[in-house]
Parts: structure tokens; sequence; C-alpha cells
């Protein structure tokens, strides 16, 4: 075999590897977040596990990201460990797809196949696909049809790449050291550990198994040596999952060993019994009929189709020996990771949310941020409702609780940021851009209107400290103040929530109102200030409080407004612009909605 055949041949592995990727990534972007929604539907019942696991995984091309995200939901509180069995059950089967797609390849050596089988040839069929692929990627201007193009070219360069690899090693066939090779793979733990490695440091059963399957052209390997290859395969493909596992929650972890579980059972019983068939056989010495049949085919040698065949047979066979048992498999990874005595139950852990196994889908990964920036809304919401109590009542138990929601909120601030920044290292859509981009905005809106009512608290613990309080009057004024602002925070959370319009509009008229209501407790205040009805601290506090209150409704004013332009991209930038319009010009809804407040919120 000479250095050029080996280059070929190398070159042909990096054109099939970039292939399987560039086509992975290409189904996945079409799937979308419809993945999570389906995955969290059909997991009540294993058989619908196992069914959608397989179609998924048969469609996306790779078990492996099936089961990193299932990991990554199960991490996230979202889906149930039982849940997850019958999916990952199924991943193992729509794995299997790929290797039939490559036996296609068979028909290259048939040449007087019909016209339907010419044009069913990889040499053909990826022309075609290439061709296509490349005609809508240039021509196409919506990202979703940009994707169609990428998925046909990454098909094209997928079995460009398995043609070149056939063609290059070829000539292995007349090497005896390659052939020994093969044949001391026949010991089945070397063949298993053989197989387990490759897939291992390949990270995908789909690639290792079309490695085998091209060098099952030269015509060397038996179906002997093969077998246990295969078994090591299915062993090596739990790599990839027990790596996303790493860092992950007990839940998370147990669902990775249940993979594990699965497949070195199932690789175990196989053996056991596959072994003893042949130890049988052979030791009866002349084996006859059925048995010598058996005996011819094992030392046979192998092509693409039966190792596709066998791979897919394995798979399916191992899932309905396992579908009665799955509860063994969870009892299993439930003895191998054990809750300590201490564990309690907590609820929905935020940081599980943001996790950097959904960033390669990143729809999902949106999704999730999206759920994360929603709770931090709400931690600043339960601290500006306790800010108000504290005016009425001090409660120093209260102030300590305030402060750890601040932290907490900060905390999520800075996630959510490094979550969404980490995602610009991943091929988003044009939409999934803009939505990363609404949501750093969203993010910033609601922090800030933490911070505000920190002040609040902050205010309350001045008063506190001097031992002053606001006046009657005072008091009534910023009850009101506060009234018109926590109903902001709330349709603030609720148009972020639901993307909604009409209530973001509503905000911007609420504003207005938050606004003269400032202006005019400030006004009442000088009066009483100067007839000497209001004290120095307390005004101080007064003054310093309204402007907080203030500027939280001013920051929900800007949720709304980044919301009105992510439903109106045509207003891109000019959102402030078209804001300022709305208020100065005659919308009856608008007004009404202003006149409303004003009502509800008179002094």
């Amino acid at each position: 075999m000479s250095i050029i055949n080996i280059i070929s041949a190398f070159g042909g592995l990096a054109l099939f590897l970039y292939g399987m990727s560039m086509l992975g990534t290409g189904l996945e972007k079409v799937s979308g977040g419809l993945l999570e929604a389906v995955l969290k539907k059909l997991t009540s019942n294993i058989f619908l596990g196992v069914l959608f696991g397989a179609v998924v995984t048969a469609a996306i091309q790779s078990s492996g990201a099936t089961t990193v995200i299932v990991i990554g939901l199960v991490n996230a509180g979202l889906l149930k460990l039982r849940g997850a069995i019958g999916i990952i059950m199924g991943a193992n089967i729509g794995t299997t797809i790929t290797a039939q797609i490559l036996r296609l390849t068979d028909l290259e050596g048939n040449a007087d196949a019909g016209l339907i089988l010419q044009l069913l040839k990889p040499s053909c069929l990826s022309a075609v696909a290439a061709i296509v692929g490349l005609l809508i990627f240039l021509t196409a201007k919506k990202s979703k049809r940009k994707t169609v193009g990428e998925i046909l070219m990454g098909f094209s360069i997928l079995f460009t790449g398995m043609l070149t690899m056939e063609g290059s090693i070829k000539p292995l066939a007349e090497m005896p050291e390659v052939s020994q090779i093969f044949t001391s793979l026949e010991n089945p733990f070397l063949g298993v550990i053989a197989g387990a490695v490759l897939t291992a440091l390949l990270q995908s059963s789909s690639v290792s198994v079309g490695i085998l399957q091209a060098l099952s052209t030269t015509g060397v390997i038996t179906f002997s040596s093969a077998f246990p290859i295969i078994m090591g395969q299915n062993i090596g493909a739990c790599i990839t999952t027990l790596i996303a596992s790493i860092g992950a929650n007990k839940n998370a972890k147990r669902a990775a060993m249940i993979h594990l579980y699965f497949n070195v059972i199932g690789t175990v019983l196989y053996l056991a019994v596959v072994y003893i068939i042949v130890g049988i056989l052979t030791g009866s010495g002349a084996a006859e009929g059925v048995g010598s049949d058996i005996m011819s085919f094992w030392n046979s040698t192998v092509d693409k189709g039966i190792i596709a065949n066998f791979h897919a047979i394995f798979n399916i066979s191992v899932t309905i020996l396992f579908i009665p048992f799955a509860w063994l498999l969870e009892k299993l990874a439930l003895i191998t990771i054990r809750d300590k005595k201490d564990d309690k139950n907590h609820e929905l852990d935020t940081e599980n949310l943001l996790d950097e196994r959904f960033l390669s889908t990143p729809a999902i990964a949106l999704a999730q941020a999206e759920k994360t920036l929603l709770t931090m809304a709400k931690y600043a919401q339960y601290n500006f409702r306790e800010t108000q109590k504290l005016f009425a009542k001090f409660d120093s138990k209260a102030v300590d609780r305030i402060k750890e929601y601040e932290n907490t909120i900060d905390l999520l601030d800075d996630r959510i940021n490094n979550y969404l920044v980490q995602m610009s290292n991943y091929s988003l859509t044009a939409a999934e851009n803009r939505t990363q981009t609404f949501l750093l905005h969203l993010t910033a809106e609601f922090e800030r209107i933490g911070d505000y009512a920190y002040n609040l608290m902050e205010c309350a613990d001045t008063l506190n400290d001097k031992g002053v309080k606001f006046s009657e009057a005072a008091m009534h004024e910023i009850t009101t103040l506060y009234g018109a602002v926590d109903e902001s925070i709330e349709m603030a959370i609720t148009a972020a929530t639901y993307k909604d319009n009409n209530v973001s509009k509503r905000i911007e008229s609420l504003e207005e109102v938050i606004d003269v209501l400032e202006e005019t407790i400030k006004a009442r205040h000088i009066q009483r200030f100067k007839s000497g009805q209001c004290g120095v601290d307390a005004g101080i506090a007064l003054v310093d409080s309204l402007t907080n209150l203030e500027r939280i409704g001013d920051h929900c004013a800007n949720v709304a407004a980044y919301i009105i332009a992510e439903n109106n991209p045509q207003i891109e930038m000019k959102y402030h612009t078209y804001l300022e319009q709305l208020h100065i010009s005659d919308s009856e809804d608008f007004a009404e909605a202003a006149e409303v407040f004003s009502k509800k919120y008179r002094l």
C-alpha cells in the first residue's frame, strides 16, 4: 500500500467525518426546539419513548446528540429518569440507519444494475445531492432553506468520503499482515476492546461502523472478527454520554449509567450466547446440517450489508429484551449513584437549566436561557414587593432574604450572559441571533430592576437606623406609586413570557402615569418640607425612593420596547422613536389605557 493510498484513505476519512457532522448539524437545526418539546411529552410510555428515540436519532443521524440532549433534560429536571430509559434504548436502534444507508455503496460494483439502481448508486446520488444542495444554499434567502442545502451537501460529502476510503484501502487485501490483524481480533476480548476504543476516540458508533464497512471491501474481515468489534462499538458509543454527564446532577449521571448498562449487559449476553453456540458446534467435531451452515457463515467474509444488518439486529433484539426490565436498569443506576442521607429535594435548579449540553442545539439552549431569565425576573419582583412591607413595618429577616435574592439575581445575570455569549461559538440562524440579542437586553433590564429594588431596601434600612418614618400623607403617596410600579413589573414579566405586544403597549401607558405620579409626589413633598411637616432624614429617603421607583418603571418600559421591536423586525433599533411617536400620537388605545391607569392610581 503506497503513501498515496494512505493519504487518500485519511482524506476520505476526513470527508466522511465532516459530512457526518454537517449532515447531523443541519438536521438538528431543522428539528429546532420541537425535539425538546416532544421528548418531554412522549416519555410516559416506554414504547413511545423507544419509538421516538429511534425516529429522532435516525432523523438527526446521531445517537450521541439524542442521548446528550436527554442527559441535559434530566439534569434540568425536565425529564424523569424512568422516561429517559425508553429514549436511550430507541437511540440505539435509530443509530443503525446510518449503516443501512452506507450499504448503498455496494451498488457501485453492480455494472448490470438498471436505471433506477444506477441513480441510487452513491457516486450518482451524492453528485445530485451536491448539485441540488449547492443551488439551494446559494439561492435561498431564508436560513431554514439554506440549512436544507447544507443537509444535502453533507449527505454528498459523507458518501464521497466513504467511496474515497473504499478505493484507497483496497490494496490492504493483498497484505498478509492485515489479514493476521483481523484474525487476532477473532478473540472476543481483543475484538470488543478494539471496537470500543475506536468508537470512544471517534465518539460516534455510526462513524466507527462506517469505517468497518469500508474495511469489509478488502475481503479480509470474517464474521468471527466483525462480531466482537461490533459488540465493542456499542460499548464505546457510551463514552459521549458519560462525558456529557460530568458535572451534572445525580439523575443525569444515572441516565448515563443506564446507557452504559444497557449496552454492556446486552453485549455480554450476546457474546455468551453466540460463543456458547460456536463452542458447542466446533467441539462436536463434525458439524453437519444446520451446524455446518452456521460455522460456514461464522468463518465467511462479511460485506457492508451483513455488518449493517447485524448491527440493527443486535440493537433491536437487545431493546426488545430489556423493555420489560427497564425498572432493573433504573435500579442498577440508583445503586451505582446513591443518594446521600442529607440530600434534600430542591426546586428546579436554575444552574441546571443553563446546561452546556444544550449549546449544540441553539433552539433548546435559547429556550433554557429564557426560562432562567423569567426566574430571575420573578426574584426581582419578589424583592420589590418585600421592600414595600419594610416601609410599613421593618423586618431584619426580610432584609436578609432580600439580600440573598439579590445575590441570586446577580449570579443568574452572570450565568445567563455567559451562556448566551457561549452560543456565539455555535452556528446560529438569523432568527436565533436575533433571539440571543433580545434575551441579552431583557436580562440587563430585569437585573437593573433587581438593583433598584435593593436600593429601596436600603432606603427603608436608613429610615429604621435613624428611627424615623414617613408621614401619613407621604406613606399614602408612596404606597400608590408602589402599586403602579408593581403592576408595571407584573405586566413586564407577562409580556416577556408571552411576547405580548398589547401588554407591552399598556406598560408604556402606565409608565407615563408613573412619571406624573413621581413628579407630583416630589412637588407635594417640597411643600410639606417648607411648612415643616416633613423632616430632613425622611425627606431624603422619600426622594431616593421615588427616584428608584421611577427608574424601575423606566426599565419595565424598556422591556416593553424590546418586545415590541422583537415582534416588529421592521422597527429594528428605531423602537425608541416608535415609542415616542406612540406617546405623542392620538392613539385611542394608548390614551384610553393611560386614562384608566390615571384614575386607578389617583393620589
